[in-house]
């Protein structure tokens, strides 16, 4: 590891915003936060929304920044990414804020039932090389797992430049029977200047350099239904 990268981590881990659990805290058992990031945590009722995979912490600190009245988890393994969006929270001071690095798959660890109000998920790997469909974040198997944790009917968000990701989850959410609230091809000519979507992330400025549309879906998610679909 090199030294830029340790001093990142040293940084990392004096941030009193950021958690980082060690494996066997959160493997097979629940995080002492679950359940609890409204009193023990943000110390208020707001809602809570969280960014799933979220690299640098871009959106995260954007959406925080614009809505104030909510509360905002990024969530990554990554570490020497995730030290950008922490360190720019520690630096404005933003209360709102909270950095949780570990794994998607031990994400209901950390979460009980309805205490997320909405997910987003921006510009994930879209796991196709080797249809990999039970690793793809806005997948049924993910869904499922969302299911338990988010409040009924509450929102997910997909950003992505991949069209067939797009188009993938589109289906999967048109054959479960969702309720669609957006969707769009080509986001920043179809949907100029949105307060919501117009939080640009690193890679996302590299896409639009290159030409590639962004693409975006937000959905309802009915935690009623068991979330089915297949390649």
């Amino acid at each position: 590891m090199t030294k830029k990268k340790l001093a990142r981590w040293a940084e990392l881990q004096s941030f009193s915003h950021v958690i980082q659990p060690e494996f066997d805290d959160i493997f097979g058992k629940d995080h002492e936060l679950k359940g609890l990031w409204h009193k023990e945590w943000f110390h208020n009722e707001n809602p809570v929304v969280l960014e799933l995979g979220c690299g640098k912490g871009e959106y995260t600190i954007g959406l925080a920044e614009k809505f104030p009245e909510k509360n905002f988890i990024g969530i990554d393994i990554k570490g020497a990414r995730m030290w950008r969006g922490a360190k720019d929270a520690h630096e404005k001071k933003l209360t709102n804020v909270a950095f949780l690095r570990t794994r998607i798959e031990f994400i209901t660890s950390f979460f009980a039932t309805g205490e997320v109000d909405e997910i987003w998920i921006t510009f994930p790997d879209p796991q196709f090389k080797r249809k990999k469909e039970k690793k793809r974040l806005p997948g049924p198997s993910f869904l499922n797992i969302y299911g338990t944790f988010l409040r009924q009917n509450g929102i997910i968000h997909l950003k992505t430049d991949c069209r067939d990701l797009y188009e993938y989850t589109l289906s999967v959410v048109k054959s479960n029977q969702l309720e669609i609230l957006t969707s769009t091809t080509d986001l920043y000519n179809e949907m100029p200047g949105n307060q919501l979507l117009s939080i640009r992330t690193f890679y996302e400025e590299m896409f639009l350099k290159e030409g590639i549309p962004i693409t975006y879906l937000a959905f309802r998610l009915d935690n009623e239904k068991v979330i089915t679909g297949s390649e």
